[in-house]
């Protein structure tokens, strides 16, 4: 009997202490053991990277100032990093990307992948010329369910699809919590993702629009081809949008449309997916992630469960435990960390990785969410005009 799969050596620039999505990222790769944690540029404030560090058990050598200082040390060492996972602010994914592929280390990284399209576009070349693995925490595309719905839509139990209904609906900052001191109940958060200097030029677009953009890609199997958007700052002052509506026109003439708000009072993390086809429906809200609701034209709604009658082979491989019991979140996020080491360790021993581990969203996904951006923020400044998705 073969034993367990081998650790894959891990590094993380950005996630120190008060950051949020550092320390989801670090659950998820411990959630199935194929990863350790063993080197980071946590902060860029060395007091705080270092007490991070600490707290992580990282041994001081492998607590880096800066991002540069851990590429060039670790691709030296003989026990070096083998995968980064990049958690820092949108504007810094790009050159410590770069600097990770051009030492030959898989990058996972948050989303959206970059600032600017014209640094994915890099990007895109630097995986590319490295050889290197690459792939976009679009976590949703981890769940069981939605695994589940692709597979349905590409086996045909929609019929040719229609219409596309997505939306992705928060309250977070129906206030100017940017503006708000540490006492008044600021956050770091806020700040950097209202800053289009830091976050890139689109606000709510660009931190959640681009989930609901991908996932409606990645279930239905349709690229957008063109949108026309309008893009508001509800919140005096605030220089980025924290509203979106938008129409979308599929490849193929299916038509959509997509709603992302960050000042969307009483939604706390309402993603929400609707598909129609000519033969019927299917319906996924994240908030329940566990249930997919399917109806076939002239028939009842039918309810699949994760693990439970009319789940196939693409739920229960991105399922863990027994039917009844939830799951969520993390585990979803866990889920693009399991078919990421499959696929790292598959390059690592020659072979051809599990084809069920190939749904990670990678660097054409990311490329995609930024062109998706542009148009949008585009379209909006031209009044809603139609503006295509350019390839």
């Amino acid at each position: 009997m073969a034993g367990a799969p081998r650790r894959i050596r891990l590094g993380m620039v950005g996630g120190g202490e008060g950051a949020f999505i550092g320390a989801v990222h670090r659950i998820a790769a411990r959630l199935d053991d194929r990863y350790e944690l063993v080197a980071g540029a946590l902060s860029s404030d060395p007091a705080r990277a270092q007490r991070s560090a600490a707290a992580l058990h990282l041994a001081s050598a492998r607590s880096y100032a800066d991002y540069l200082a851990m590429a060039e040390a670790e691709a030296a060492r003989p026990d070096g990093i083998e995968a980064v996972a990049i958690v820092t602010p949108n504007h810094r994914h790009h050159g410590t990307a770069r600097a990770f592929l051009a030492r030959g280390v898989h990058v996972i990284c948050e989303k959206p992948m970059t600032h600017r399209l014209e640094d994915a576009l890099d990007l895109e070349t630097a995986v590319r010329d490295s050889g290197a693995l690459f792939a976009v925490a679009h976590t949703y595309t981890g769940y069981p369910l939605v695994r589940q719905a692709r597979a349905m839509v590409a086996d045909g139990a929609l019929g040719e699809v229609r219409v596309v209904q997505v939306e992705y609906a928060q309250d977070w900052l129906t206030t100017a919590l940017e503006a708000a001191g540490p006492g008044q109940g600021g956050q770091k958060q806020a700040a950097w993702r209202t800053d289009p200097a830091q976050s890139g030029a689109a606000g709510s677009v660009g931190d959640i629009g681009t989930h609901a953009f991908n996932l409606a890609e990645f279930v239905t199997g349709l690229s957008v081809e063109s949108l026309a958007a309008e893009l508001t700052c509800f919140v005096p002052g605030r220089r980025l949008d924290d509203n979106a509506h938008m129409l979308l026109r599929f490849a193929g003439g299916a038509r959509g449309a997509l709603w992302s708000s960050q000042v969307a009072v009483g939604q706390e993390n309402a993603l929400r997916l609707r598909v129609y086809g000519g033969k019927g429906s299917l319906e996924w809200a994240q908030e329940q992630p566990n249930a997919l609701l399917f109806t076939p034209f002239g028939e009842p709604p039918r309810l699949i469960r994760r693990a439970g009658a009319g789940a196939g082979p693409a739920a229960a491989h991105a399922s863990r435990v027994p039917s009844g019991h939830p799951e969520g979140y993390l585990e979803a996020f866990a889920q693009l960390y399991r078919d990421f080491a499959e696929q790292v360790t598959a390059q690592a021993e020659g072979r051809v990785a599990d084809p069920a581990c190939l749904l990670v969203p990678g660097i054409e996904a990311g490329v995609r969410a930024m062109r998706f951006i542009a148009a949008a923020v585009a379209s909006s400044g031209t009044d809603a005009a139609w503006v295509a998705i350019e390839e």
